[in-house]
């Protein structure tokens, strides 16, 4: 892959990380565009690479609230912050063991599959639509939320499926409070 390619790519990862649309299928489909001929293994390693550069973007922003969940932990008390911090490890579990067993598997969709991005996309889109007609309550994410929360995470690993999309959207249809979500 060109420098300038993967420039390009680093750029799409930015602009669409933080919405509701899938970053991994935007690169496929940029990959595609610029005629990118990795074999999928390069091609998922390159993925992930940007996403991981993204994560720490993420944490960078979020320090002050990341040191503020810490300190609640480190009072070694069943407060709300280690319950939330249980929560999202909790809804990680079905993403690793799919990341764990499936990764041959995996690999193979991020090798161009423009088909099957393109139809992640409309179920994202789906999915979106569904959760902004869905009523607004104030329920919490429960322990049992957060698992099915994690199922769909471990399902956005498809390229074209939203992770953010589908987390917010899977929360708002479990009925928990949209601002929350």
């Amino acid at each position: 892959m060109e420098i300038i390619d993967s420039i390009v790519l680093g750029i799409i990862q930015g602009l669409t990380e933080f919405l509701p649309v899938s970053s991994s299928g935007h690169l496929e489909l940029g990959k595609a565009v610029l005629g990118d001929k990795s074999v999928p293994k390069e091609s998922l390693l390159f993925t992930v690479v940007l996403h991981f550069a993204t994560a720490l973007s993420t944490m960078v922003i979020f320090r002050k609230d990341i040191f503020d969940l810490i300190k609640g932990i480190l009072k070694f008390e069943w407060n709300d912050d280690l319950q939330f911090i249980s929560k999202i490890a909790l809804s990680m579990v079905p993403a690793v063991i799919v990341g764990l067993f499936f990764e041959e598997q995996l690999e193979q969709l991020f090798g161009g599959n423009i088909l099957l991005v393109g139809c992640m996309l409309i179920v994202t889109a789906i999915l979106l639509f569904l959760a902004d007609r869905a009523k607004d309550t104030q329920k919490k994410v429960t322990f049992s939320n957060a698992f099915i929360i994690g199922i769909s995470q471990a399902i956005a690993m498809l390229p074209g499926i939203s992770r953010s999309g589908a987390t917010i959207s899977t929360s708002v249809l479990l009925g928990n409070d949209k601002t929350k979500a």
